[in-house]
């Protein structure tokens, strides 16, 4: 049993989040009552407002990701739990542009229950409201899955692209396609061989056997249909991709996304990406782009996912454009 360095048992998600904005005081605010992170000098010329939001046990993600070529707003849940509606209500009033909002919308069914309630208020308001879903893990891509793919690393790479865009000017509906658009072209795999430390019990949520991975688990922890045998990693690399490029639209160049899922080390990552790259030149596909940290945790799950993005030629520009958040700089 390993206990968790948490200030106490029932607040640690509130204590955090105060001690992310004021580490962060230059880039974002954090607002109590609803909770949620909003930017402190977003573009002045935004015609409307981006706001996500999800469980928290995923930092960076969200709020880490909040700032000038990002999202304007960020609305966390507790640890794995969707945000309530209240939260994607106020601060998507706190960032509408003229043209209203844009909810980024990880696919599960209490992310998409709570923001979809916070739209209908919002419009109720005047507010216009236009929603991305992304969808992007694989692993869930059957129809013994009632919601279907689930929503994971893909998002950040959504983000970046709307965020650049918006801060170019395009308007609620032009963003709304392009973000559909994106996550279209967008897919992940993730693979664990330790689960996540549950903070309530300091205990492992699932075992796995020796020589074995998780192959497909979930960002909250959940297990994978199935445990395989573990390969050495350039194999286990290449067939990750294989079955990743096999459910991605066709395409000769892209953004990559190594991510990890909490306890993974940066050396381990950056293995991973060296692989990853050198696997994809191999399958004609090269790198307009490259994220590789620890951007979607489960906890400190061990672990990483692989996400690719098959560009169109005008996203460039946008991957490359400025960004300034508290976790993504450039």
């Amino acid at each position: 049993m390993a206990e968790p360095f948490l200030a106490s048992a029932s607040d640690y998600v509130d204590r955090a989040l105060g001690g992310f904005a004021r580490a962060n005081a230059d880039v974002v605010a954090l607002h109590t009552d609803p909770v949620f992170v909003r930017a402190v000098a977003p573009d002045p010329g935004r015609r409307a407002g981006l706001v996500s939001g999800g469980g928290s046990g995923h930092e960076p993600m969200h709020a880490g990701l909040v700032g000038r070529g990002m999202l304007d707003a960020a609305v966390p849940g507790k640890v794995f739990a969707s945000p309530h509606n209240r939260q994607v209500y106020q601060a998507s009033r706190a960032v509408a542009g003229p043209e209203g909002v844009l909810h980024i919308v990880k696919n599960y069914t209490g992310d998409r229950i709570n923001f979809g309630i916070a739209a209908e208020r919002l419009r109720h308001d005047g507010i216009r409201v236009e929603r991305v879903l992304v969808d992007d893990d694989i692993a869930t891509d059957s129809a013994d899955t009632a919601t279907g793919r689930r929503g994971t690393g893909a998002t950040i790479l959504v983000e970046k692209l709307l965020g650049a865009a918006a801060d170019a000017g395009l308007g609620l509906s032009e963003l709304a396609e392009l973000g559909a658009r994106v996550a279209e072209r967008s897919r992940s795999l993730a693979v664990a061989s330790q689960a996540h430390t549950s903070p309530a019990t300091g205990r492992l949520a699932f075992e796995l056997a020796d020589g074995e991975v998780e192959y497909g688990v979930g960002i909250h922890g959940e297990r994978a249909a199935r445990s395989v045998p573990r390969p050495p990693l350039p194999q286990l690399v290449g067939r990750m991709l294989d079955d990743v490029l096999t459910r991605t639209p066709a395409g000769d160049r892209a953004l990559l996304l190594v991510n990890g899922l909490g306890a993974t080390t940066a050396i381990e990552l950056h293995n991973v990406f060296d692989l990853a790259a050198d696997a994809l030149a191999e399958r004609g596909v090269s790198l307009g782009g490259s994220l590789v940290g620890t951007w979607t945790p489960a906890l400190d799950m061990k672990g990483f996912s692989l996400t690719v993005t098959m560009l169109q030629d005008d996203w460039q520009a946008l991957w490359d454009a400025p960004v300034w958040t508290a976790t993504l700089r450039k």
